[in-house]
């Protein structure tokens, strides 16, 4: 089977099974991470910087994920805009530190007759870190889960094709889990957005007012508003993916969304420029 190596194990994640463990083990320990308060966790949305900055969130919300275990897994995500074409990895498998992800390839089969995508393969795809930060999780905390990965573009299409997952899903009797990637607010000169100018009062408005708009939406499970607010106010660089996740999650079951924990990157590195986080769970 080809395999799809790492891009970024190695700088933004650790390229060794026994350091990734360590700092797993050491993710879990945060007393300041929130629990869902579902019976049953069907969908997630976690961001995707390098671990030393949002890693400890997107850890614990796979981790709260992993009850109950899950045939496929499911990841949304890449840097799309809404002219964008879809993506999907068809066949073969990701490596990560603790092993391989293998692609669910009939479900990819199913979708590509479906719905137009760019294929990807093992050998020919685009770098994205979107969809990578997330997979050492995955492998550690899903163990022999199948992995099927796409791209999604903040379309209405996008979720269509959530919703057509989670029919295949319920014709195959699949014990299936959606995540969605994202960051929130890139704030500051370096990412060209700085409508609060510098400072403490802009880092408060990112934290409390941009960033809280569409956390709430995506806690409301509000598909079309956390679009919306990706697109009008930049605080979701990957909102079709946030999007696309919630609207399967919903098509699965999932009637609540419980946001586990907040962070941005100017808590650990203070700086005119910086990222929001957010974890969320979604369960039934």
């Amino acid at each position: 089977m080809k395999t799809r190596l790492p891009q970024f194990a190695g700088a933004w994640y650790p390229s060794e099974s026994s350091e990734c463990k360590q700092v797993i083990e050491s993710f879990l320990e945060n007393e300041k991470i929130g629990k869902a308060e579902g019976d049953v966790p069907l969908g997630g949305i976690t961001p995707h910087a390098g671990w030393y900055f949002s890693g400890e969130i997107a850890c614990n919300v796979i981790h709260q994920l992993s009850r109950g275990g899950a045939d496929v897994v499911v990841v949304f995500g890449m840097h799309l805009h809404s002219a964008s074409p879809a993506y999907i990895m068809s066949e073969g498998a990701w490596e990560t530190p603790f092993g391989e992800l293998e692609i669910e390839d009939g479900i990819a089969a199913e979708l590509i007759d479906k719905y137009p995508f760019n294929i990807e393969t093992p050998t020919k795809f685009v770098q994205d870190n979107t969809i990578e930060l997330q997979l050492p999780f995955i492998r550690y905390f899903f163990n022999d889960a199948k992995l099927l990965t796409i791209g999604v573009p903040p379309t209405d299409q996008s979720l269509a094709v959530g919703r057509t997952i989670a029919d295949i899903a319920k014709k195959r009797s699949l014990n299936m889990k959606i995540i969605g990637s994202t960051d929130l607010t890139h704030y500051g000169a370096g990412y060209g957005f700085s409508p609060k100018g510098a400072g403490p009062e802009a880092v408060e408005w990112v934290r409390n007012e941009n960033d809280r708009k569409v956390i709430d939406a995506m806690v409301e499970m509000d598909t079309r508003a956390v679009l919306s607010e990706g697109l009008r106010n930049h605080n979701a660089c990957c909102s079709g993916a946030a999007a696309t996740a919630i609207e399967t999650s919903k098509a699965l079951g999932a009637t609540r969304a419980d946001c586990i924990a907040y962070a941005t990157s100017y808590d650990k590195n203070p700086g005119s420029s910086f990222v929001g986080y957010a974890g969320i769970v979604m369960s039934k």
